[in-house]
């Protein structure tokens, strides 16, 4: 998947869509989903063009890469999830359900999330 600098998120980041903002440093921003899924749903996305993990590790600047992780770690201590918990999740391509070409991390939480993925596929 080729990065589509169109992407909802680059516009969000260009300023040119408002967000409902919950972090903001140099490497990342994070905000509120508009289609939570949880009771708190955050989107957390690095400043650069990056369609996935995958993309941002290969590509992306030493620095970017530690202060987006740490900017996701700051964003959970922001919506104080650390203590009773929280689920990141990082979706790639088509087989993943990615949406928009534009690495995100989700952070859930607010309540029990339950197992992740359908037990039918467990062993």
């Amino acid at each position: 998947m080729a990065y589509d600098p169109n992407n909802i998120f680059a516009k969000i980041l260009r300023g040119e869509i408002p967000c409902n903002k919950v972090y903001e440093d140099e490497h990342a921003l994070a905000f509120h989903d508009i289609n939570p899924q949880a009771p708190v749903h955050v989107l957390v996305i690095p400043k650069g063009e990056y369609v996935s993990m995958a993309d941002f590790t290969a590509s992306a600047p030493e620095e970017l890469v530690v202060g987006f992780m740490r900017a996701v770690g700051k964003t959970a201590e922001t919506l104080g999830l650390v203590e009773p918990g929280y689920r990141t999740l990082a979706n790639a391509g088509a087989n993943a359900h990615q949406e928009v070409p534009h690495l995100h991390i989700h952070i859930f939480g607010g309540k029990p999330l339950g197992p992740m993925l359908d037990r039918q596929f467990s062993n």
